[in-house]
């Protein structure tokens, strides 16, 4: 268990889309709407688990397509994403304690939910990542990698809320400061769209 959680906290600190996504959040819109990003994206990681485990990655290798498919629906909307943050204002952050409509949360957590599902890379990961700490001598298979999963959806989440609330971080240091807030919705903006494009190009698994 201590090389499987080794290597998830590995995974969880390189840069990808879903930390840029809880940086934004976090400094933009305030820390309850990162945390309700974070559980998009734990909701997301679970239904890979599950795909996983019903061997979802063996299709895309057998019918190309269907990962491109789902490629190139990631890479959309990560390009989305991007061009909305280069589009929006500063006037537009959110004020400390401002409470938002029930509607704002659900929209922040079906963008973690779509950020993660739609990266058919993330689904690759956990199948790849969890067959090597299955041990056959362990006791049941599923039990196994249904343990595995369950930590690695439980580690990402504990990950994400560091994100989610260094994004919070940053919101209060840039709020007095437009100019670099401005900057900062352009490289974050810049790097969504970088991932969106790098989606976009994949052609392996």
């Amino acid at each position: 268990m201590t090389g499987f959680l080794i290597a998830l906290a590995v995974v969880y600190l390189l840069p990808g889309p879903d930390m840029i996504l809880l940086l934004q959040t976090g400094a933009r819109q305030g820390r309850a709407m990162a945390l309700a990003t974070a559980l998009g994206l734990a909701l997301a990681r679970s239904g890979h688990v599950a795909l996983a485990g019903l061997g979802l990655a063996v299709l895309f290798r057998t019918a190309p397509w269907t990962f491109d498919l789902v490629r190139l629906a990631g890479a959309a909307y990560l390009l989305w994403l991007g061009l909305k943050l280069f589009q929006a204002e500063n006037a537009a952050w959110v004020v400390e304690g401002e409470r938002q409509p029930s509607r704002a949360y659900w929209q922040a957590l079906r963008r973690g939910l779509l950020t993660n599902l739609l990266n058919p890379k993330a689904l690759v990961f956990c199948s790849v990542l969890l067959p090597q700490f299955v041990n056959p001598e362990a006791g049941p298979l599923g039990l196994q990698f249904a343990l595995l999963g369950a930590v690695l959806v439980a580690v990402g989440l504990v990950f994400d809320t560091a994100y989610a609330l260094a994004g919070e971080g940053i919101g209060h240091w840039l709020g007095k400061r437009p100019l670099v807030q401005r900057l900062q919705q352009w490289l974050f903006g810049g790097v969504l769209v970088g991932f969106g494009v790098r989606l976009a190009v994949l052609r392996d698994l």
